[in-house]
């Protein structure tokens, strides 16, 4: 297993690679990369993810940056106390989103726990706005 993860280093920078492939492990249906980045895929439309992702933000006192929306994808910066927040909204149908979330605390630092609490969060409003 350690053999795996050296072997996977090098591709580290460029590449996203499942932290379940060297053992780590998944919840809720969250998907972590060795970067730090955490995703999961919702079953809803990019506005109704947006709104969930803005209304989780706020209850979690999180400020957030401007948007930007590039063809199919529309990110989100939002910035805490000591951590900078990329949201990445991915339309891959009208009904389908996947929500990417990398929460930094420095340049090297990932904070894959908070990444993973902004998806939990969304998911939960989406649960409560139905």
């Amino acid at each position: 297993m350690i053999a795996l993860a050296i072997t996977a280093l090098p591709l580290a920078a460029c590449e996203a690679i499942a932290v379940s492939a060297i053992g780590g492990g998944t919840s809720a249906g969250i998907s972590h990369t060795l970067g730090g980045t955490v995703s999961r895929t919702f079953t809803a439309s990019l506005p109704k993810v947006r709104a969930a992702a803005l209304a989780a933000l706020q209850r979690m006192h999180i400020d957030v940056r401007p948007t930007a929306k590039i063809e199919v994808r529309e990110k989100i910066n939002a910035k805490s106390i000591n951590r900078s927040i990329d949201i990445e909204l991915e339309e891959i149908s009208p009904n389908v989103t996947r929500m990417s979330v990398t929460a930094k605390s420095g340049v090297f630092q990932s904070d894959s726990a908070t990444g993973a609490e902004i998806l939990l969060q969304t998911a939960r409003e989406m649960a409560v706005g139905r």
